[in-house]
């Protein structure tokens, strides 16, 4: 069924617009419970709703008019002063723009939406009127209806379906219990906990249990799309970097066939190979670049995602009858696209935990001599060739003596593993799957499923999630992202991987193609005298015989020429962080397709030796 047959291109120019112009609105929302005299704030937010109700009404999207054109009047009397910004005001604010989402759901099925709830609409009148506010049901909350625990009775539902039974279906029962509880090894649960199989299983109990799904449905609703988006919006100076190395490629290809055609002719004189021989090397350094930047046109700010949960943890804290607020940092940090999406739903989960286990209730931090608010820090930076994602509370912290007892008493593990686990061990049991430390099961929490995904999620991502606690004080998860494309060189047995967007060049060193200039070898290549640096003296290393590959390397505004005894070909690969010991000159290390330890090599600091000498 299509609502809008002949207006499909009108739709989702709509839908595209208005989809950013909705989260810039709660994101300024979130601004303006803070800061509520802020005319700034409350003119933009109008502006907001009015641009969208005017792209509804293109579209005869009524209902969403409607809904909109309150909101809209809501914001005028705000601005103009006729209102008071309060707690239960925002709420039916933050009701109807969870109602405006809910409505772009429909329209991306091409659907018009349904009419919002009567006490949506009621609460928007009564604000308009000056009445009291009467309390909204959270339809958007993000929580479902309690499940039934594990392995206890529960009838079918109304759907026909015995969750009981699917369950057991889907976890096997209790045979990943005893399968954990078996293992006698503290190394042997650890791989447990990383087991994709076993994870899985905490997949699809419920559709509520799934990241992402949609929960407190009604009847009639339409659910938003959880395709991926198709779209990207580029910086204007990538693509014009783009097109110039496209048009200086397409002008060395008009040079290469010039030269074809007087090679085909007999031309083959020492000027003519030389011409062809630059105008190659020209055209392979440009193809490089192209890619570059065009692996760069899909590299985008992280605070397009992080910008999301600052309403998702208002909500919750709300619910919960918590004062929590949700910072964050590093919004300009960048990432692959299809990165961020996929870190959409591990974010989610570490945000509600953070906000639902990690910090306490305000009569709980003042019993603690806190502050009555709690902060929640989400943050991004990039260290290296290496993203880390943060997420900080100050809440209660964790402590591994009781996420171990509990463990045990969830038959999880066996009293015998559990007392040779260490702290760090035991804080790792939240990721076994089923494992929940809350004994009720409420909307939220308590069903164990959660950190299992996050886990699995984070190592789809070719990632890893660390966590770092203090009772009292308060948690830290920190989740690592280092995918990096590396030319592997060989030294000896050793492997040693270099960043690819370094190199230009794989060349053959032979002895007599090295000279030696003011006591350091060097190497010409195309007209260009170049340095050659062993490998080995980089590092360090004795020098065992002579090195047959050379790597041409740009650093910057400097080239030169690596030497090595041999390359093993290139590899997109995963940066393991040396915390506790790291050599000089090593970013980190990675394991090779054989399964051999690979070293990832700091260019940078490795050159800086060289100068410093």
């Amino acid at each position: 069924m299509n609502d809008f047959v002949g207006m499909e291109e009108l739709l989702q120019d709509f839908l595209l617009e208005a989809g950013d112009m909705l989260s810039e609105v709660d994101s300024k929302l979130m601004d303006l419970e803070k800061y509520p005299e802020d005319s700034k704030l409350l003119n933009e937010i109008f502006r907001g709703f009015h641009t969208i109700k005017g792209g509804a009404g293109f579209l005869n999207a009524t209902e969403l008019v409607t809904l909109c054109h309150l909101t809209e009047n809501l914001f005028d009397k705000l601005r103009n002063r006729e209102l008071t910004l309060s707690a239960e005001l925002m709420d039916v604010i933050f009701a109807a723009t969870a109602e405006v989402r809910r409505m772009f759901g429909a329209l991306q099925q091409s659907l018009q939406p349904s009419a919002a709830p009567a006490d949506v609409i009621d609460g928007l009148k009564a604000a308009l009127s000056g009445k009291a506010i009467a309390p909204v049901a959270k339809s958007a909350a993000p929580a479902a209806a309690p499940a039934p625990a594990p392995g206890a009775s529960a009838p079918a539902g109304a759907d026909g379906v015995d969750w009981e039974k699917l369950y057991n279906a889907l976890t096997g029962g209790s045979d990943i219990v005893a399968q954990v509880g078996a293992k006698r090894d503290p190394e042997e649960i650890k791989q447990a906990i990383n087991e994709e199989e076993s994870t899985k299983k905490a997949f699809g109990r419920r559709a509520s249990d799934v990241p992402g799904a949609t929960v407190g449905r009604r009847e009639g609703d339409v659910p938003a799309k959880e395709a991926k988006e198709s779209t990207i919006r580029v910086d204007t100076d990538r693509l014009d970097q783009v097109l110039n190395l496209s048009g200086e490629i397409g002008l060395t290809k008009n040079r290469l066939t010039h030269l074809r055609s007087n090679i085909m002719q007999g031309r083959n004189d020492a000027d003519t190979l030389r011409e062809l021989d630059q105008s190659v090397s020209q055209l392979d350094m440009l193809v490089v670049n192209l890619q570059n930047a065009v692996m760069k046109t899909r590299m985008q700010p992280i605070g397009r995602l992080f910008k999301k949960y600052p309403r998702l943890a208002r909500d919750l804290a709300r619910s919960l009858g918590k004062d929590v607020e949700l910072v964050l940092s590093g919004e300009e940090t960048e990432m692959d696209k299809t990165m961020i999406e996929d870190l959409n739903d591990p974010l989610v989960h570490l945000v509600r935990n953070a906000v639902d286990h990690g910090v306490e209730t305000v009569e709980g931090r003042i019993a603690a001599g806190k502050p009555e608010k709690s902060m929640v820090e989400l943050s991004a930076r990039q260290e290296g060739d290496h993203i880390l994602i943060t997420i900080a509370d100050d809440g209660r912290g964790m402590r591994p003596e009781v996420i171990r007892n509990k463990a045990v008493e969830k038959g999880l593990i066996t009293n015998e593993i559990a007392n040779t686990l260490d702290e760090s061990q035991c804080l790792e049991l939240i990721f076994l799957p089923g494992f929940s430390t809350k004994d009720e099961i409420s909307s939220v929490s308590g069903r164990g499923v959660g950190m299992d995904v996050v886990k699995t999620n984070i190592q789809k991502l070719n990632g890893s999630i660390a966590i770092h606690s203090e009772p009292g004080k308060g948690s830290v998860f920190t989740i690592t992202l280092a995918i990096l494309p590396v030319l592997i060189l060989r030294l000896g047995e050793q492997s040693f991987a270099v960043p690819l967007s370094m190199v230009r060049e794989i060349l053959s060193v032979t002895p007599e193609q090295l000279q030696q200039v003011s006591g350091r070898a060097t190497m010409v290549v195309r007209g260009e005298v170049l340095p050659v640096l062993p490998l080995a003296q980089l590092i360090g290393w004795e020098q065992s015989g002579s090195p047959e590959v050379g790597v041409l390397m740009q650093f910057g505004n400097n080239s030169f020429i690596l030497s090595a005894d041999g390359f093993a070909g290139h590899d997109d690969v995963v940066i393991k962080s040396l915390d506790t010991f790291r050599p000089k000159g090593v970013a980190g290390v990675t394991m090779s397709s054989e399964g051999d330890i690979v070293l990832i090599l700091d260019i940078k600091e490795l050159l800086s030796d060289v100068r410093g000498h």
